[in-house]
């Protein structure tokens, strides 16, 4: 192009694009797998495997590194008219593609390159998947090709559905994406903002933007990863350009000159902390200032390219910049190499897309001036609500019209340690403080908080405030004591003890770890809840009586199925489908009061589980269980006065080692949420519950994160979250749940014990602090 003007480099005649076929041809060796994903290294003298190499012996590569190649590798072919640098980058994007998790759409962290499987099942848009999702995007911007679009939504769909709990952006795990997978962020996804500027999705970008900011306004630079509560976990800042990368994106969609003012912070603190004599040195630890002899090529290639952008006159570059698209190094790309050299088969894979909710896509690939017009109150009324975000002191003003307020007669604002969900006031003025109540699906609730949707400032600055109190109420819960899973056996015929059911344990009652096991038939409750005196006593008593979740608390149900003569409990759970294969087990607690009067053991069992005996019950009328910590033996004197059960019955014996090595790898608990209904009919507070046992929050899995933005916490009356060990289900959800499993294969127990151990290492190597 410059050579085409007639005023620089006339004397170039292509050598920089031979040079880069040539190295395009020493890498495509790295392909020569299964799989078609590359290895993550190659040793450009000697290729792969040979003893010189010392590399071609690596099985794992990150989602990025094997998906990051499609617009440089496609560049080249269309530059040179070898298309095979471009198949093989398509080849690697397409078997990512097909190894996503199918029900949520989100794929991991790494991935084993001749297998195909995920070593690293966390998901996020950080670090090992960050660029993976910018070239899907950029790919159809450059390539024209629609299938890279449909990826791109679906992926798209499942972040905001996911991983977006503005404005923060949390990792979770790709075969439960309800469960967070940490309680962190890396710097590296602060490249996000940027690429939903490019989708055009502008709001939850300024949103994340604004709370980086607040991080780098705190701490002169963004800290390699960064906690939920803006704390630094990993303290170094490598001079990353992502955040400029996001800045120069949005003044280019807003208009708006505080971007400028956000650029000139930037530069600002490279010069006052990161400038040395011969360069800019990477800082060693934002806290304290110090460096580490180094300065990367990419903040030379990016950060100074995005800033000098940021600040340029149009006159000040000498091409049409929107002629380009940068890549994720910041290199530019003609856009009109979509139409040359085109020689690459497509597949059509249009059956493969899931059909999406439409309104998510209303505004991709916008018109910027006719969405903006460069009006910056479009941006200012996004960020306003998040100016405090990272600094948990309110404004100086805010305290001053606050306590005129209160001199005044005002109320006082609601404090979390008084909030009680079944009180209508209370759920008002959630509401007027931005703070809702949302059902999920697996039957918890969640406090979320959008600032922007309080009434007025002050309220936002109160909703912060009750969700940080809400936080530290939480802090109780980790001094909880965390039980294992306890086990419901089905010991009559025609079952004889076949049948294992993993069930939660109960805070309160006969504690079956230290007592004889409890025996005898079930019999259901009326009312079915539990939550008013028996009408049927003689139907339950001296049996095991059957409640359903929900409407009152456990302890509630425990006192009058025990008033009514019932030796045991068996609570199932209200939430039709839910299972312990796709959600954590989780332990009952008490209702804030003494429940030493509760002398019953309880037990809890999901709706899956559940529906086994209410079937069992509708076909066999007498159905006795066996409440224990772990699976007992067969009784063979009951088997063999009965005749041979049919094969439909010989379903897997679930042993008491494995459910007691269950209740080794598995240490899961979830909480009894309020229903809808009981919010506004049933006077009972949560508080006690809150303080007393911890029992209405999930804070080690960060259901709630403490900004002024977007604040959420689980709130159950009645249980708590036992979560240390999410991350080993979230792994092993087909061994390491003693669920019932009709018809199938008993698996040896070495081969279960070591499929456990080796998903327990994987996790274990996941949670250095390495990126």
């Amino acid at each position: 192009m410059l050579k085409e003007k007639g005023e620089y480099m006339q004397w170039y005649n292509d050598e920089l694009l031979q040079m880069a076929k040539q190295l395009g041809y020493k890498l495509l060796p790295a392909f020569n797998t299964t799989s078609g994903l590359p290895y993550p290294r190659i040793n450009l003298k000697f290729g792969i495997r040979k003893p010189e190499a010392r590399t071609g012996t690596e099985t794992d590569t990150c989602t990025a590194c094997a998906g990051t190649l499609i617009l440089e590798f496609a560049a080249l072919s269309r530059f040179t008219g070898a298309t095979i640098f471009e198949e093989y980058a398509r080849k690697a994007l397409d078997f990512l593609w097909e190894k996503r998790q199918r029900s949520s759409n989100l794929v991991g962290v790494t991935i084993n390159i001749h297998t195909g499987d995920w070593v690293r099942k966390d998901s996020g848009v950080g670090a090992g998947i960050d660029s993976y999702y910018e070239y899907l995007l950029k790919a159809y911007v450059l390539l024209g090709d629609d299938s890279f679009l449909e990826r791109f939504n679906t992926h798209y769909d499942a972040i905001m559905r996911y991983i977006s709990q503005p404005p923060l952006l949390l990792d979770v795990h790709i075969h439960k994406p309800m469960l967070n997978a940490r309680t962190w962020m890396d710097a590296l996804l602060a490249f996000f903002p940027g690429l939903q500027v490019l989708k055009g999705d502008i709001r939850p970008a300024i949103e994340t933007h604004e709370m980086l900011y607040q991080v780098i306004k705190k701490h002169n630079f963004l800290p390699e990863a960064f906690t939920t509560d803006f704390r630094v976990h990993w303290a170094q800042h490598p001079l990353r350009p992502e955040f400029a990368e996001s800045t120069y994106f949005l003044y280019k969609a807003t208009g708006d000159p505080y971007y400028l003012e956000v650029g000139k912070t930037l530069i600002e603190n490279l010069n006052k902390y990161a400038r040395v004599p011969c360069g800019f040195a990477a800082m060693k630890d934002v806290r304290t200032g110090s460096h580490e002899d180094r300065m990367d090529s990419f903040f030379l290639a990016e950060m100074f390219k995005y800033l000098y952008l940021l600040f340029a006159d149009k006159e000040d570059v000498i091409f049409d910049i929107e002629d380009y698209i940068f890549t994720t190094e910041a290199h530019l790309l003609p856009l009109w190499l979509s139409t040359t050299n085109q020689r690459i088969s497509k597949k059509n894979t249009t059956s493969e897309y899931t059909e999406l909710d439409d309104s998510n896509f209303d505004w991709t690939c916008p018109n910027t001036q006719i969405l903006f017009p460069n009006d910056p109150l479009y941006a200012q009324s996004i960020r306003e609500p998040l100016k405090n975000v990272v600094d948990k002191s309110c404004p100086r003003g805010i305290i001053r019209v606050r306590e005129e307020s209160f001199r005044s007669g005002a109320k006082p604002p609601l404090r979390a340690r008084d909030f009680m969900a079944t009180n209508p006031e209370h759920l008002e003025i959630l509401k007027k403080m931005g703070v809702s109540l949302i059902h999920l699906k697996d039957g918890r609730v969640q406090l979320v908080q959008h600032a922007i949707q309080a009434a007025s400032s002050i309220d936002a600055e109160d909703g912060l405030r009750f969700m940080q109190e809400m936080i530290e109420l939480s802090s109780q819960q980790q001094k909880e004591q965390q039980l294992p899973p306890r086990a419901v056996q089905i010991v009559s015929h025609p079952f004889f003890g076949r049948v294992v059911l993993t069930a939660g344990p109960a805070q309160f009652g006969l504690d079956l770890s230290k007592h004889k096991e409890t025996r005898g038939f079930v019999a259901s409750s009326k009312p079915y809840n539990g939550c008013s005196e028996l009408t049927n006593p003689e139907a339950v008593m001296g049996k095991i009586a059957l409640i359903q979740r929900g409407q009152c608390m456990f302890a509630e149900k425990a006192r009058n199925i025990q008033n009514a003569g019932a030796i045991g409990g068996i609570v199932i759970d209200d939430n039709e489908g839910s299972s312990s294969d796709t959600a954590p087990l989780f332990q009952m607690a008490g209702d804030g009061r003494d429940t030493d009067d509760i002398t019953i053991p309880m037990l809890f069992l999901f709706s899956k589980e559940g529906s086994i005996i209410l079937d069992a019950i509708r076909e066999y009328e007498e159905v006795e269980v066996l409440l224990s910590d772990k699976a007992k033996d067969r009784d063979p004197e009951m088997e063999n006065e009965e005749e041979q059960p049919s094969s439909e019955n010989d379903s897997q014996n679930q042993s008491a080692e494995q459910i007691a090595s269950g209740s080794q790898e598995v240490d899961l608990v979830d909480q009894e949420p309020p229903e809808e209904s009981s919010l506004n009919s049933h006077p009972e507070s949560l508080s006690p519950a809150v303080t007393d046992n911890a029992a209405s929050i999930s804070p080690s899995e960060q259901n709630f994160n403490p900004t002024e933005n977007h604040e959420t916490t689980s709130l159950d009356g009645e249980c708590t979250d036992l979560d240390n060990q999410l991350q080993e289900q979230s792994e092993t959800e087909e061994d390491s749940n003693p669920n019932v499993s009709w018809g199938k294969k008993v698996q040896p127990i070495d081969s279960i014990l070591a499929d456990w151990n080796e998903d327990i290492e994987a996790f274990e190597m996941m949670e250095k602090d390495e990126l």
